[in-house]
């Protein structure tokens, strides 16, 4: 039993104790009861979990900047070679149709004011027409020299040798796939058929007399013949196949000063010195490339690029003209 005189300090401390103590029975300090963490978390509730990482997908295969580099390289080498092909066998012979036609008719203008050549003349000259009766070719024009370049014109008179028609053994060069192929329907020629060339000096009239090839050489002894020589395969010209034609009509003088031909003029010869050549078009090539390209990062690509594809047209034409003459003579 307390006593009535308890002191009021007593009182006051007991009071404040009772204060201190929550409601609920919990701690002063504002610890959980049953050994709860503080952290908010309501009684018998779960911790959240983290979710798994998610299982990575097969990534896509990378493709290293070499392989591209090959593969991009091999695809343009690809549609380089199939434009070079395309100018060989189809293009070229546009060169050579138009060559013939202008050739022709500047060649009957001189032939009908006496002033056509009967002699040594500047190569790609017009110099002789010649005709095939039997096969219905009567305007192939045959310019002086036998060098690719002349060739891409059209058959070509050896410039050693004299004028058809007159005196000695005429040598006429022509293609045979290459550059409208005038010599490819050669083949279809049989002994006994005639072949004629016109030339400042008249009609001369030839019949075909044998065919030979660079192994096995025709011996005939007249002393006043035509050859037509071209290529023996229309696809590895590793040889050459012509025909021998004897001169049947009068022969003509030969005025003389025939020159020595160079190497490049000789059957199956290529134009050594076109490397040279063909290297700085391809240079200018790859420098027209990379100056469109750099300019196409830099400015909107569609406008440069239709602004540099005439440039880059004008020098891959050139660069396949002077490839071509690489090529034997006579292909």
């Amino acid at each position: 039993m307390t006593s009535v005189g308890q002191p009021a300090a007593n009182q006051e401390s007991a009071a404040e104790q009772a204060a201190g103590q929550p409601a609920n029975g919990q701690p002063a300090n504002g610890q959980p009861a049953n050994g709860q963490a503080a952290n908010g978390q309501a009684a018998g509730q779960q911790p959240a979990l983290s979710a798994p990482p998610a299982a990575a997908g097969p990534g896509k295969a990378s493709v290293s900047p070499t392989l591209r580099m090959v593969g991009v390289s091999l695809l343009l080498l690809s549609v380089f070679l199939l434009g070079f092909a395309g100018y060989l066998f189809g293009l070229s012979a546009t060169i050579e149709a138009r060559s013939q036609t202008t050739m022709y008719q500047s060649l009957r203008y001189d032939l009908g004011q006496a002033t056509a050549p009967t002699g040594p003349v500047n190569p790609g000259t017009p110099v002789a027409i010649l005709q095939f009766p039997t096969i219905g070719i009567k305007t192939m024009v045959v310019v002086e020299g036998t060098a690719p370049e002349n060739l891409m014109l059209g058959p070509g008179l050896v410039r050693s040798s004299p004028m058809p028609g007159q005196a000695g053994v005429s040598e006429i060069y022509g293609r045979l796939a290459t550059f409208g192929a005038p010599f490819s329907h050669m083949s279809e020629l049989k002994v006994g058929d005639e072949i004629i060339a016109i030339t400042a000096q008249g009609k001369a009239i030839y019949k075909v007399a044998a065919f030979g090839d660079s192994s096995h050489l025709v011996v005939d002894p007249a002393p006043n013949r035509l050859i037509l020589l071209t290529a023996g395969s229309p696809y590895v010209p590793t040889y050459y196949d012509y025909l021998d034609a004897d001169l049947t009509s009068t022969v003509q003088p030969e005025p003389g000063g025939l020159p020595v031909i160079f190497t490049d003029e000789t059957a199956l010869a290529g134009d050594s010195n076109a490397l040279v050549i063909a290297l700085l078009w391809a240079i200018a090539l790859a420098g027209v490339s990379a100056l469109a390209t750099f300019a196409a990062s830099r400015w909107a690509p569609w406008p440069t690029y239709l602004a540099a594809a005439p440039v880059v047209l004008v020098v891959i034409w050139n660069l396949y003209h002077t490839l071509a003459a690489l090529l034997p003579n006579v292909y």
